[in-house]
């Protein structure tokens, strides 16, 4: 089913299979999808992620990571900020800290889809997608 804002739709799927206690979960793949699972990958949020299937058919399968000892999922919350209706820019002096550091904060910048901590060394602002802590 095509959706206008894939990744409101990822993140969803996230959380709703984190909250199931799911293994993996499947997402549509997408170039920014791709994007924000290798980001979420690096980070250590989630574990592996592959891709599935052919043409329109494309699929992410990301592996989900949980406490070992009280089987809690790792990712606690996830929060879309910039959305096709209302678009959220930031310059690299008002990137956001999300729980003082804690969390991350996802941009997408010139220079591709990247950490606040990571676009902050190296001085580039862009639209803030989303909060994950």
């Amino acid at each position: 089913m095509p959706t206008n804002d894939t990744i409101s739709d990822m993140l969803t799927r996230i959380r709703n299979s984190c909250l199931a206690r799911h293994q993996t979960t499947h997402i549509p793949s997408t170039k920014m999808t791709r994007s924000i699972a290798k980001v979420l990958r690096n980070e250590g949020f989630i574990g592996e992620y592959e891709e599935t299937g052919e043409g329109i058919r494309k699929a992410l399968v990301l592996s989900l990571k949980y406490n070992p000892k009280t089987r809690t999922p790792i990712i606690k919350k996830l929060k879309r900020v910039s959305r096709p209706g209302l678009r959220v820019y930031s310059n690299r002096k008002e990137l956001p800290r999300v729980l003082g550091g804690i969390g991350i904060a996802i941009i997408s910048t010139s220079r591709g889809v990247m950490t606040d901590r990571e676009a902050r060394s190296q001085g580039i602002g862009g639209e803030v997608l989303c909060y994950i802590w």
